[in-house]
């Protein structure tokens, strides 16, 4: 387990996946009612963009800082307008001021700052430092707690949540064979445990076939309504370095979400992929997987 996420806080996967975790908490805060956030792969939290690991490539720069910087139109702002205001804090005003502090915060303190007094927050890493980290974050916020199991054994734990309403965040680091396998096992163990609760499952898209294999057995499978969210920054089929498209499956997403995404997309494609050599193959997704609910099965 090698995979540090300091490499890559703020670029456009994060601002992929960060926008539609927020959409998704924002609308959860139109009932009363509490629910809770369980992230399986929680990370550190806050990452120093100012750090030699964030540093040495400088992802955010062609993520986060492309898009605050862009002159975006009323209706993409008022829908990037929650996920802003979380994140700008911590980046600061000016993203070229030298010596000025500057963070990016991940899943946990993205959901944190929008959740309310009597919400709750399950987050989950498995690797010792980045959980030693998290619980220092977290050490004094009754909220939150800190677990330090394998990321699909939370979903077996933490599910369903007392409160019976929430969200589930899957970001697993694709380090290994198999992954998707374990994605769509996952995606089943917390449906079978907590129907009605929306799960998002990011992922990257390296391997052509076998994201169109993933997309097509979740299609088979129609546990409930399903989106697929997919922006490539340049095209994913040339041998160029680094990550160049991204994907989050959302099943039972708000009924909002499909239209708010819709009418952002374009332009947080157009911001992220200005200035790239390979920009020419950018593309973005937005598709149900399964439109209609399924009926109950006997």
């Amino acid at each position: 387990m090698n995979y540090r996420h300091v490499y890559h806080a703020g670029n456009f996967a994060d601002v992929l996946k960060h926008l539609v975790l927020t959409l998704v908490i924002e609308h959860l805060k139109l009932k009363p009612q509490p629910f809770r956030v369980v992230d399986t792969h929680a990370g550190i939290g806050l990452y120093d963009l100012a750090s030699v690991e964030a540093g040495k490539t400088g992802e955010w720069r062609a993520g986060i800082a492309r898009l605050l910087a862009r002159d975006l139109s009323p209706a993409a702002r008022e829908v990037l307008a929650p996920y802003i205001s979380v994140v700008r804090p911590y980046l600061g005003s000016d993203l070229d001021a030298p010596g000025m502090k500057r963070e990016y915060p991940g899943s946990p303190i993205i959901a944190r700052d929008l959740m309310r007094s009597a919400d709750a927050l399950v987050l989950n890493e498995l690797h010792p430092e980045d959980r030693a980290a998290l619980e220092t974050l977290f050490r004094r916020d009754k909220q939150t707690k800190v677990l330090g199991l394998d990321g699909y054994t939370v979903i077996k734990s933490a599910l369903p949540p007392k409160e019976r309403r929430g969200v589930l965040l899957v970001d697993p680091p694709f380090e290994e064979p198999g992954e998707f396998d374990r994605l769509i096992s996952g995606m089943h163990d917390a449906y079978r445990r907590f129907a009605g609760g929306t799960q998002i499952l990011w992922y990257p898209v390296k391997d052509l076939p076998a994201v169109d294999r993933f997309r097509r057995q979740i299609a088979a499978d129609a546990l409930a309504e399903t989106l697929v969210v997919e922006i490539a920054v340049r095209d994913p089929r040339a041998a160029t370095p680094g990550l160049a498209a991204t994907g989050v499956v959302v099943v039972n997403p708000p009924y909002t979400l499909h239209n708010k995404i819709a009418a952002v997309l374009p332009e947080l494609l157009d911001a992220m992929a200005s200035g790239s050599e390979a920009s020419a193959g950018a593309s973005y997704r937005l598709e149900w997987l399964v439109r209609e609910k399924p009926a109950a099965r006997s």
